[in-house]
C-alpha cells in the first residue's frame, strides 16, 4: 500500500495531470473575472482548494473544479516526492537539481505571497499628513472615546466579518453590546423627502432619522469598490440606547454618551496604523502632448520616524517604488483635491509581503540550473569529439 502511494505522488503522469489542470485553471479563472469581478474570481478559483458552483441564493453547493490551492499543493508534494526519490548526489546531476529547487521555491512563494501578503493604501492631498494606510477592499466598525492622555483616543475595532454574520458582538473593551439589525454589503444614502418616504427611518439615533438606504448588488468592478452599511443597537447596562445607522458612505463618526464618557460610533475603511507619518509635499502629473496618456506620476513625500530620528524626503514615480519598513509604497494614482481643485492629490500602494523575494531568486535559479546542465553537456559532447 505505501508503495502504491508513493508511486502515485512521485510519478510523472501526476505532474503533466496537474499543469493540465493548472491550463484550465488559468483559461476557467480568467473568464469568470468577466462576470465575477477580479477579486471574487481569484478568492473562488484561485484561492481555493475546491471551486463550488451553485444557484444564486441557493443554500447548496456542488464541486466543479481543483481550486488553485488544490493544484499547486499537488504539484508541489509530486515535485518534492519525486526529486527526493530520484535525488543522485553527483555533479552530472546538479543543474536538474537546481532547476527543481528553484520550481520547488516558485511554488512556495507563492503560496507565501497569498497568504501573507497585504495590501493597503494611502490617500491624501498636497501638504495632508498621514499616519495610516487604509484597505482597499476590507472595512472595520469603530468606537472610540478620549483616552487617559491628553490628544489621543481609545479606538476598538470591530472586524466587518463579524457584522456579516449578524451576531450579537460583544468586547471586553465595551461597556456595551453590539446587536446587528441589519446589514447591507453595498447600499446607497440618501436624505429622507418629508413626503415620498412615509416610512419608519432605519435608525431611531443620529443621521439615520433622516437617511433612507436603498440596498444595491455587489460590484464586480476592480476599479470601483462596495459600500457597505449596516443597523446597529447598542445595550448597555441600563438597557437599550437605540438603533444606529453606520455606513461608509458616512465619514464623520457618530456621538453618543453612555456614562460619564462620550463615544464615537463610525463604519470606515480598515486602517493599519504606522509608527512613523508620511507627508505629501508635491505632486506632478505629466501627460504626453495634445493626449491624456500619463508620461510620469510623481510624489514628493516626507517622512518623519522619531523611533529612528530619521526625517527625510523621497520620490515615488512610476516604476520606481519607495521600499521601508518592510513596506513597498508604490504610485497608484493621481488627481485634484475634491475641496480645493488647486491641490493636487495622490495614492500610494502600500504593500506587504514578506516573500517579495522568492520570485526573483527561483527565476534565478531555475535559469542558472539549466544553464549549469547544457553547459556540463555540452563540455561532454566537446571532449568526445576531440577524442574521436
Amino acid at each position: 500500500m505505501l508503495d502504491r502511494i508513493i508511486k502515485f505522488f512521485t510519478s510523472l503522469r501526476l505532474t503533466v495531470v496537474c499543469l493540465g489542470f493548472a491550463v484550465l485553471l488559468v483559461f476557467f479563472g480568467t473568464l469568470a473575472q468577466v462576470n465575477e469581478g477580479l477579486y471574487l474570481a481569484q478568492a473562488r478559483w484561485f484561492r481555493s482548494l475546491i471551486v463550488w458552483w451553485g444557484p444564486e441564493g441557493a443554500s447548496w453547493h456542488i464541486p466543479i473544479f481543483p481550486g488553485g490551492y488544490l493544484i499547486g499543493g499537488v504539484l508541489l508534494l509530486n515535485l518534492i516526492a519525486a526529486h527526493i526519490k530520484r535525488f543522485q548526489l553527483t555533479w552530472k546531476k546538479l543543474g536538474i537539481h537546481i532547476t527543481h529547487t528553484g520550481i520547488i521555491l516558485l511554488l512556495v512563494g507563492q503560496l507565501a505571497t497569498d497568504l501573507l501578503s497585504h495590501e493597503t493604501q494611502i490617500h491624501f492631498s498636497e501638504g495632508e499628513t498621514k499616519k495610516y494606510a487604509e484597505s482597499s477592499r476590507g472595512n472595520e466598525l469603530v468606537f472610540m472615546t478620549d483616552a487617559a492622555t491628553p490628544g489621543q483616543d481609545e479606538v476598538v475595532s470591530i472586524p466587518e466579518s463579524l457584522l456579516q454574520r449578524g451576531d450579537e458582538i460583544r468586547q471586553e473593551k465595551l461597556p456595551f453590546v453590539v446587536r446587528v439589525k441589519e446589514y447591507y454589503l453595498n447600499a446607497e444614502l440618501r436624505q429622507r423627502g418629508p413626503v415620498v418616504d412615509t416610512g419608519a427611518p432605519p435608525a431611531t439615533q443620529g443621521i439615520g432619522l433622516q437617511a433612507v438606504v436603498t440596498p444595491v448588488p455587489e460590484t464586480r468592478d476592480p476599479e470601483k469598490r462596495n459600500l457597505p452599511s449596516a443597523v446597529i443597537e447598542l445595550v448597555g447596562p441600563q438597557g437599550s440606547l437605540g438603533t444606529w445607522l453606520v455606513s461608509t458612505v458616512l465619514s464623520e463618526p457618530q456621538e453618543f454618551t453612555l456614562g460619564d464618557k462620550t463615544w464615537r460610533v463610525v463604519l470606515r475603511w480598515e486602517r493599519q496604523y504606522l509608527p512613523y507619518t508620511v507627508q505629501l509635499l508635491k505632486t506632478t502629473h505629466d501627460v504626453y502632448a495634445g493626449t491624456d496618456i500619463p508620461k510620469n506620476f510623481q510624489s514628493r513625500i516626507r517622512i518623519e520616524n522619531p523611533g529612528k530620528r530619521e526625517n527625510r524626503e523621497v520620490d515615488i514615480y512610476m516604476n520606481s517604488p519607495l521600499r521601508y519598513e518592510g513596506l513597498t509604497f508604490y504610485q497608484y494614482q493621481m488627481g485634484r483635491d475634491e475641496v480645493d481643485a488647486n491641490r493636487g492629490s495622490s495614492t500610494l500602494q502600500v504593500v506587504r509581503n514578506p516573500s517579495w523575494l522568492t520570485p526573483y531568486v527561483g527565476c534565478l535559479m531555475v535559469g542558472g540550473g539549466m544553464m549549469v546542465q547544457f553547459l556540463m553537456h555540452l563540455v561532454g559532447f566537446v571532449s568526445k569529439r576531440r577524442t574521436a
